[in-house]
């Protein structure tokens, strides 16, 4: 393989600039990650897109906060601002369990090697550069900061912290997909104005002195949140102000938000309105080297570039809105997707691979069978404010056609360098029911279900049912099970019909807010009724921007500030966890005795069966 130009990358090193003839960087990128040149990681995304708009731009990939902080400065001082991420995932998530046990991997760096970014890495970041350079303003965005853009519950510290934007000192904050807010800042910089008077923009968030009047947007309304004091001595206070920042982040024409935050004022302008068709591929098609910076070759693979690599991500946002997820948090509810060509061109890319064996690994999105889904009359979607277009019920405005996605897998299909393209993305089960979604008129369901099932499963389906117990389902904004049995009926007709084994993998939750123990004994009684031996389960972690970590910190429903159990000790949790494991020995007599102990001998009897003198369980 011909080895490609360093100056294909975005710089890493002072010597990277000086080989593209730069005395001075506009911008430059601290990001918690690895630098991976792929549209799947946000800091090559920025940064390309900071290229387009004709700035020169270096990134400080992983910078030693620890030591005499030369990572941070040797770039040296940018002409406009530095821009910092934690990455793509928020830094706590990424070092802890949901036991708040340390991670001991870290999928972003080179060899997977955990401790190459710290604790809470926007603010770390933010703070170190304005120490070192005082004058020079600090734009923050990604994931985490835009989940903890306002008061919200941190989880590992166990209490409420103000918008990072107090602690991380940063001037300016965009919240949400950047490209759009980031674009505007960019012609705004270019055109003289300092960025802390970019404060017209859509999509970003900043701090002003508490006495200073509002900037004046003629299009703009405000609401006001509970202050970040009243939220410290009031939990109700700090449920009701979530609602209301989720409800506006949801919303075409959404207001300004303003929150009391000591002596200052935080100010969040409205979002932009969803990215169309060209605006998502001319994100997509800048010129990425889909690949690592050269520079991590002899520190090893990068575990979630190595899973991605071979993959086409088709759409952003997800209008499920399930309580515990910061998709659409982040992401936005309605769906952005790229058009057949952007995808295809993205196709041939990969088959041009020199370690390309014909297979790809994932054609989807965050959840795979949304590509395309808007509403029939968007006059409709302009004035909906719901968080969710599928729970309750699923909205008729809705089109829900999987005819454009089938089309595309068929074509993928028939691209001559593809040997099989696999859907590894989880697939939003309840769409495919036509008990729950009316909206099939023309049976595109079916058509769909069996291309996926026939030719793009890699041995196992992932769904995510989360679990059984209609209460728990509704508190997480999820279908009732019976939908689930009804999917897994129609799937495995599909499969027996081709004479396929390829089973339901279904992913399930424990210690979910309004979820009691005996819901979990309940749960693994169903689904040993139907067949499945759950080794996949996942702990109930209270991320910023959720319904569920809303319920968790203050023990009510932000919608209805009404009461809603919720699982928060050690042993709770610990409890609900072990039901998943009826299967195994150590388990069964601890199972046995407790749902006793709690009046469920029938449960006992469904999962561990009679025990008799002959019979240990």
């Amino acid at each position: 393989m011909e080895e490609r130009p360093i100056t294909d990358w975005l710089p890493l090193t002072k010597k990277e600039v000086e080989k593209r003839g730069w005395d001075e960087l506009d911008v430059i990128l601290i990001s918690g990650d690895a630098y991976v040149d792929h549209p799947s990681f946000g800091t090559a995304v920025i940064g390309r897109i900071m290229e387009s708009e004709g700035l020169k731009v270096g990134i400080v990939a992983q910078p030693n906060w620890q030591d005499d902080l030369r990572d941070f400065k040797k770039l040296g001082k940018p002409k406009y601002f530095f821009g910092v991420t934690a990455g793509c995932m928020d830094s706590m998530v990424n070092h802890y369990t949901a036991n708040r046990r340390l991670r001991s991997n870290d999928s972003y760096t080179p060899g997977g090697e955990a401790g190459f970014r710290p604790d809470y890495a926007t603010t770390v970041y933010s703070k170190i550069l304005k120490e070192i350079y005082p004058d020079v303003p600090v734009l923050i965005g990604g994931i985490e900061a835009s989940l903890r853009r306002v008061t919200h519950y941190d989880y590992w510290a166990d209490k409420l912290f103000p918008s990072v934007l107090v602690d991380s000192k940063a001037d300016m904050l965009v919240y949400g997909m950047g490209e759009q807010p980031l674009r505007e800042i960019i012609r705004g910089v270019k055109s003289g104005i300092p960025l802390k008077d970019l404060t017209h923009i859509n999509q970003v968030a900043f701090l002003k002195p508490k006495e200073a009047a509002l900037p004046e947007v003629d299009s703009w309304e405000t609401v006001s949140l509970s202050s970040h004091e009243d939220c410290l001595v009031d939990k109700i206070k700090y449920a009701a102000n979530f609602k209301i920042v989720e409800v506006e982040s949801n919303k075409w024409q959404a207001n300004r938000i303003t929150q009391q935050v000591g002596d200052q004022t935080l100010v969040i302008n409205p979002p932009f309105k969803t990215m169309d068709e060209v605006e998502m591929d001319r994100s997509f098609d800048l010129p990425y080297t889909r690949l690592p910076h050269p520079k991590y070759r002899k520190r090893g693979p990068i575990p979630a570039f190595e899973m991605i690599k071979f993959s086409v991500n088709m759409h952003r946002g997800c209008f499920g809105g399930c309580s515990f997820c910061t998709i659409s948090a982040h992401q936005g509810k309605f769906i952005a997707s790229r058009s057949e060509k952007s995808i295809m061109k993205e196709v041939d890319q990969i088959t041009k691979s020199p370690d390309f064996k014909g297979y790809i690994s994932d054609l989807g999105g965050p959840s795979a069978n949304m590509y395309k889904m808007r509403g029939k009359d968007e006059s409709i979607c302009a004035r909906c404010s719901s968080p969710s277009c599928i729970h309750p019920v699923i909205c008729s405005n809705l089109d829900t056609s999987h005819k454009p996605l089938t089309e595309i897998y068929k074509k993928v299909d028939a691209h001559p360098g593809i040997k099989k393209a696999f859907v590894g993305s989880g697939v939003r089960y309840d769409l495919l029911v036509d008990d729950f979604n009316k909206n099939n008129s023309d049976m595109n369901h079916d058509e769909y279900m069996e291309q996926l099932i026939t030719r793009h499963v890699s041995g196992r389906l992932k769904v995510a049912p989360e679990h059984t117990s209609d209460a728990t389902l509704r508190v997480m904004r999820k279908p009732s099970f019976k939908y689930f049995r009804k999917f897994k009926e129609k799937y495995d007709a599909i499969s027996a019909k081709h004479g396929l084994k390829q089973p339901l993998i279904p992913y399930f939750i424990s210690s979910h807010p309004g979820c009691e123990e005996v819901d979990m004994a309940n749960l693994a009684a169903e689904t040993k009724d139907l067949g499945f031996q759950l080794e996949q389960v996942q702990d109930f972690t209270p991320t910023p921007m959720t319904v569920a970590e809303v319920i968790y910190y203050t023990g009510v429903h932000p919608y209805t500030l009404q009461p809603i159990y919720t699982a928060k000790t050690k042993e709770e949790k610990q409890n609900q966890n072990k039901y998943f494991f009826w299967y195994k020995a150590e388990f069964k007599d601890w199972i046995r005795n407790r749902l006793t102990k709690l009046q469920r001998p029938d449960l006992a009897q469904r999962l561990l069966g009679f025990r008799n003198r002959n019979q240990k369980y």
